[in-house]
């Protein structure tokens, strides 16, 4: 069991929700559409923002060239990481990272990835994440999860992107938090976990709110457990770990990154653009109805996030035994 305080309050310590400064507008224009790389499979949540953000863009004109999203979610994020890191055109190249951009190189080092030769563009939110199971398990709380998982003596399947992602991270924490003995399944994305979920494929997952959304409103999944710092206003009755004497919260980061070598110019371009999109309606609305947290930095902030994230990695996998 992990328990040293303060590794895992990866968002809150920090949280900024003031909007940002729009930068000048810049004479550099995209020549072409752009790679709009996403660092897992289709309708997870980071596919899910990557083509909403997209709209916004589309929706209100802000860009002369389209945002193509690409989706590349491989090896837990090491086929988008080895893409952008190779682009030909680093000045039209753009990923959607969550914490797979802190993890995946950490855990694979012969990939040879430094994410601080990439360039920042913007910190957009971060993503609670909740404990689901299908209604028909009959489980309903906490407590009948933990007997559940184990009476069935290492026999509970869960979901979850990838290995030594987020969501084996969760449900690592979870596992040793109350002795529990869990298999893991690894997917490409959130989007085939929920999927699986709802076809009681696997019995419980640790998907982030968007992407558990619409199965949790036709009434097929029920939250029992948020691992955030406080209560989410969209499930006011589910407590948070951190209630339960645990102290632990985890949040998916929702930004941009460019790739290395691209252009001040580029890059003052694209930090613009999605200053713009962060300030937007819709942006701030999606945060809402989505259940994320604001989250805004400038390039400065996000060099030095994306620092403390690594250590704070480093020692969360060690603990894990990964």
């Amino acid at each position: 069991m992990i328990t040293k305080r303060g590794l895992f309050i990866l968002a809150g310590t920090i949280l900024i929700v003031t909007a940002p400064m729009l930068a000048v507008a810049q004479e550099w224009q995209p020549r072409k559409p752009i790679d709009f790389v996403i660092m897992a499979g289709p309708g997870g949540g980071a596919d899910q923002i990557a083509r909403f953000i997209q709209s916004v863009a589309e929706q209100k004109d802000l860009t002369n060239r389209p945002l193509v999203p690409n989706n590349q979610g491989g090896g837990s994020g090491a086929e988008a990481l080895i893409h952008v890191s190779g682009a030909s055109d680093p000045d039209h190249t753009i990923l959607v990272t969550l914490n797979s951009f802190f993890t995946t190189p950490l855990r694979q080092e012969n990939l040879g990835i430094d994410i601080q030769t990439f360039t920042p563009i913007a910190m957009m939110g971060v993503d609670p994440f909740v404990l689901w199971v299908h209604k028909d398990s009959g489980i309903t709380t906490i407590d009948e999860f933990v007997e559940q998982v184990r009476s069935m003596d290492g026999e509970f399947v869960m979901g979850g992107t990838g290995a030594g992602q987020e969501d084996s991270i969760v449900i690592a924490y979870l596992s040793g938090a109350y002795d529990l003995d869990i298999k893991y399944i690894p997917y490409e994305g959130g989007g085939a976990v929920a999927k699986d979920l709802a076809g009681k494929q696997i019995m419980a997952s640790v998907n982030n709110p968007a992407e558990a959304k619409g199965f949790y409103e036709a009434g097929d999944f029920v939250p029992l457990l948020a691992f955030s710092d406080e209560r989410m206003p969209a499930y006011p009755d589910v407590p948070t770990i951190k209630e339960l004497g645990h102290d632990f919260s985890y949040y998916n980061q929702r930004a941009v990154v460019g790739a290395p070598g691209m252009s001040e110019e580029a890059a003052a371009y694209y930090q613009d653009l999605f200053a713009q999109i962060y300030e937007s309606d819709e942006w701030q609305g999606y945060l809402e109805s989505e259940s994320l947290s604001p989250l805004w930095m400038d390039a400065g902030e996000q060099r030095d996030y994306w620092a403390l994230q690594v250590e704070n990695h480093k020692e969360l996998l060690a603990a894990l035994g990964e």
